[in-house]
């Protein structure tokens, strides 16, 4: 055969058929001889927990008051500044008072004349000069422009607008030259005390009814702690803990909800009322409970589950219920008996039947750790690949 008339094809063929047979792939090849990824796990064990619920709420002032015009008049000066502390009775807007001075004096000019006239007439009854009905009525006269006088001091006074109280004051609504006071009490600015500040949301009449099932059965026993914690709206835990401040007695019937208020502590300034959070407090204690972190649940078609390590060192999926949250974790109602090791990160990586390595889970080097949980009991966001792959994992 004449190897030149051969097609490159078919030569390449032919010497690839030439080679050793039954060679080896090289060791850089891929998944030649690689270890088994590694997985933080945790090793669940029942213990005592405190179920948590975290609804949804908003920030209120401590107090709140409204500057408002007592007399009428045009406004001269604003003397402060929008969103500084203000004290109370300091001197916020000033009216023109110029017609409200000459209503004083004359006011004090007609009390003069009439209690010169009173003071005439008393040795004059004495002496019958004047009857005692002459006399009566320059007291009475007299009185009335005591009255009046007073009346004029105080429209006079009012031209200097106080602040009713201490706190933060916000933008003016009216500005120099406006006509503030005609016919009704014009609202000039807001005073907001925001230290503490109070939170209000409320809780489902439903979760109330199964708390009360749960502690009637045994099963829970209620919380004693009226601490609270707030959750702001990026996901971190507010600084200082709160207090629950009251419970209304009656379920909302538009809402079917009990509305609940807690207070607190706000000394930086970094709470502002309107701020949308969620309340997190103690709402029962349960015995012998399993929970693991949020992060480790996943959902999928058939329901929750969570991706344990086997003793023989594989990843498989373990289907669970959830049922409350303990902080920002899950309790586990159905599904863990204790033992078990539950992948936490590194879900990507442990795919059902595959090898991995479990490694202690440290929250502390996990990012998004304390991100913000659902409300209790809710599952997380269904995935598409049920068998364990995470793709929202840190």
């Amino acid at each position: 055969m004449n190897i030149t008339r051969l097609s490159a094809p078919l030569l390449l063929v032919l010497l690839a058929g030439c080679g050793p047979s039954g060679s080896k792939p090289p060791a850089g090849a891929p998944n030649a001889g690689m270890p088994p990824p590694e997985v933080d796990v945790i090793t669940v064990k029942p213990g005592s927990a405190t179920l948590t619920q975290d609804l949804p709420g908003r920030l209120q002032a401590w107090r709140s008051a409204q500057v408002r015009a007592r007399v009428e008049g045009i406004v001269e000066k604003r003397l402060f500044a929008e969103g500084s502390d203000v004290k109370e009775g300091a001197t916020l807007f000033q009216i023109d008072a110029r017609t409200y001075k000459a209503a004083v004096e004359a006011a004090r000019a007609d009390a003069d004349a009439t209690r010169l006239v009173s003071e005439r007439y008393q040795p004059l009854l004495q002496i019958r000069a004047v009857s005692q009905q002459e006399f009566d009525a320059a007291a009475a006269r007299h009185k009335q422009a005591q009255a009046v006088l007073a009346r004029a001091e105080l429209d006079l006074e009012n031209t200097a607008v106080p602040a009713p109280i201490s706190g933060r004051i916000g933008r003016a609504l009216v500005t120099e030259g406006a006509l503030v006071g005609r016919g009704e009490a014009t609202q000039l600015a807001t005073i907001e005390q925001i230290d503490p500040i109070y939170a209000n949301f409320t809780q489902p009449g439903g979760d109330l009814l199964r708390l009360q099932a749960a502690v009637k059965s045994g099963k829970q026993r209620r919380s004693d702690s009226a601490k609270v914690e707030l959750l702001l709206e990026d996901g971190s835990v507010y600084g200082s803990p709160g207090r629950i401040l009251f419970s209304d007695l009656a379920v909302d019937p538009s809402t079917g909800a009990v509305s609940l208020r807690a207070q607190f502590p706000n000394p930086k300034r970094e709470l502002l009322p309107g701020m949308f959070v969620r309340v997190r407090f103690a709402s029962a204690v349960a015995d012998n409970a399993i929970r693991v972190p949020q992060r480790a649940v996943q959902g999928g078609e058939q329901g929750q589950f969570v991706t344990i390590v086997t003793a023989d060192g594989k990843a498989a999926p373990q289907p669970v219920k959830t049922g409350g949250m303990a902080g920002g974790d899950f309790l586990i109602s159905e599904g863990l008996k204790g033992g078990e090791q539950v992948v936490v990160n590194g879900m990507q990586k442990a795919r059902p039947g595959t090898p991995v390595k479990p490694v202690p889970w440290s929250p502390q080097a996990t990012p998004g750790a304390t991100a913000l949980p659902p409300t209790a009991g809710q599952a997380p966001t269904p995935a598409k690949h049920p068998a364990g792959d995470n793709k929202k994992e840190g």
